[in-house]
């Protein structure tokens, strides 16, 4: 049997594929810290239940955060917050201090940028209202010139009801991170009866509220619930997040003016729910607002001394334009129109950042002096094709394989259809991705080719892992993409789960040329280590995210040299 056409949107993709799993070492038996419950209730005294957490690290100033859970004694009016920031974590060295309010305006929660403070040092800080403390949190700004190393932990779609936060207890553990970033389905909008409904039930970890979120308040209580969870709150706690938002902590499949999953008859008009998304994210993240007249405009940029330039964009909200669906371009005799396909998805009008956003990475390229340019961002930018026999059902993913192995092996032994298989070219299929924005990714590749940078692109949204060589149209090596697997999402070993997924994978980077490396079929994380002469990944993956109790290890290290001769995927040596 055929595979079919692929089904548009990610978890087509992830169903279109299975994964792979391949053999590490450096296991740490670990256990989760966490537990489960909103911690939202009103019927007790103030306290912290929500934890602490800073984010968007300057060289002199960090951002604060947390949230206080009101209690019956406030009646409902403002609350007074004190803070602190120590150079100790018993908090006797205070070194700066404050006191603000918070109330329901911002459900109760609190953000402070704190200034003043010195480059590349480690703080510790902590609230208290009346009585109550909240627990102390680490954080670190960032260096100046002078910095050896940057080390980053990578994280993306951390769905609440699939599974216990082990990926965050076990980077809350790693003491030598500078910081984490977040590439977005930080939360999942579904009703509590939608995606990841059974294992939400089997784990005690049911969606609250129950209901699809469309208003203000549908999302604070999410974002309460998954803030209650120890583990996240552990690795919060641990080190500064930059964040930003994918599609699920709005609607599925975003993207400027709506989503494929809202309804504007039974949701409302859509720039109300993504206001009502936008809003709560603003108050539940450590992020630092960059126009607060603007709360969808959340690019920006952090330098990490003279090696990294890590500038965060917004490839799903602010410009993108709406996908493109394959299965528009079949009429009704099955019959694909290839021409059309392709001059709608190379159409030059098709933004996925947008005019503006794009002119500001243009500016911030030019004017950074940092070693590497390291783009944080939702997608995948690498070119994810597959060859046009399989997406149009010529033959099977298996079969074209087979036949591109033997070929190799034994040309005489390929016959005229499997020939007419190798011969066909390429097509794009997954348009959620920068697939389905040809033109505005090759704007984005000369910009950095204009200015001759070092570029490496990191990725998150299929809840997989996977290491690409990037290229131009022209088939110019432009830099290295590293995408982050999910925290509990799960992956392509869904898909064939009767099939070994190291031979899925292997079908896969047999498939896809610039793909390097594939493992779908484990949640972890990446930890990205910077240097003047290289930025080294280790794919970091835990055994389980079902029970509490795990095991982590490094199953993969892979690296980029600097320099135009460079800037592609190759082995770690080893330690």
């Amino acid at each position: 049997m055929h595979d079919q056409p692929p089904i548009p949107g990610r978890r087509g993709f992830i169903r279109q594929v299975a994964g792979t799993a391949l053999l590490g070492t450096g296991l740490a038996a670990c256990t989760s810290t966490a537990s489960h419950g909103d911690n939202n209730d009103n019927t007790g005294p103030l306290r912290f239940a929500h934890g602490v957490a800073s984010g968007d690290p300057l060289t002199d100033r960090i951002i604060l955060w947390t949230r206080v859970t009101p209690g019956q004694d406030n009646g409902g009016g403002d609350i007074a917050v004190r803070w602190q920031l120590a150079t100790d974590a018993a908090m006797r060295s205070v070194v700066a201090s404050g006191t603000l309010t918070t109330s329901a305006h911002q459900d109760y929660t609190v953000k402070v940028d704190a200034a003043g403070l010195l480059p590349g040092h480690v703080y510790h800080y902590q609230f208290e209202t009346g009585v109550a403390k909240s627990p102390v949190g680490r954080t670190k700004t960032l260096p100046r010139m002078d910095v050896r190393q940057v080390k980053l932990a990578v994280f993306s779609c951390s769905n609440y009801p699939f599974g216990f936060f082990n990926v965050y207890a076990d980077a809350a553990l790693q003491g030598d991170l500078d910081a984490a970033l977040h590439l977005g389905d930080y939360i999942y909008e579904y009703e509590s009866t939608g995606y990841g409904a059974e294992q939400g039930k089997q784990l005690d970890r049911v969606s609250e509220p129950r209901d699809v979120l469309l208003r203000l308040e549908d999302y604070r209580r999410r974002y309460a619930q998954y803030r209650s969870d120890p583990d996240l709150q552990a690795v919060h706690a641990a080190m500064p997040f930059i964040a930003v938002w994918d599609d699920h902590e709005i609607a599925d499949d975003t993207w400027r003016d709506g989503s494929l999953d809202h309804k504007t008859s039974a949701y409302g008009p859509f720039k109300l729910r993504k206001l009502a998304a936008a809003t709560a994210y603003h108050e539940w993240m450590p992020i630092r607002t960059p126009d607060p007249a603007a709360i969808d405009r959340i690019y920006r940029s952090f330098d990490f001394g003279s090696i990294v330039s890590l500038h965060m964009l917004d490839t799903r909200v602010i410009g993108r334009d709406q996908q493109l669906m394959m299965s528009s371009y079949f009429d009704a005799n099955k019959q694909f129109d290839e021409a059309r396909y392709r001059s709608d998805l190379y159409s030059p009008r098709r933004q996925m950042m947008g005019a503006e956003q794009m002119a500001w990475l243009d500016r911030q390229v030019e004017q950074s002096t940092a070693r590497w340019q390291m783009l944080g961002q939702q997608v995948l930018m690498a070119r994810m094709e597959y060859p046009k026999a399989v997406v149009l059902g010529e033959c099977s993913s298996t079969a074209y394989v087979a036949a591109k192995r033997r070929a190799a092996l034994d040309p005489a032994s390929v016959t005229d259809q499997e020939r007419r298989w190798l011969a066909s070219p390429s097509l794009p299929c997954y348009l959620d991705s920068w697939d389905g924005y040809q033109s505005e990714r090759e704007r984005l590749f000369a910009i950095m080719e204009r200015h001759r940078k070092n570029m490496v692109v990191l990725a998150g949204d299929t809840h997989n892992a996977w290491a690409s060589d990037l290229f131009d149209a022209n088939g110019r090596q432009v830099g290295v993409e590293f995408a982050t697997p999910g925290v509990t999402s799960p992956g392509m070993e869904g898909g064939q789960p009767q099939r070994n997924p190291d031979d899925v994978a292997a079908m896969m980077t047999d498939m896809i040329a610039p793909l390097y490396y594939a493992q779908t079929s484990k949640r972890g994380y990446l930890v990205v280590t910077a240097t003047h002469e290289q930025v080294r990944c280790d794919f970091r993956f835990v055994d389980t995210v079902q029970q509490h109790q795990y095991t982590a290890a490094v199953e993969r290290s892979l690296r980029t040299l600097a320099g135009p001769g460079n800037r592609k995927l190759e082995e770690c040596p080893p330690v």
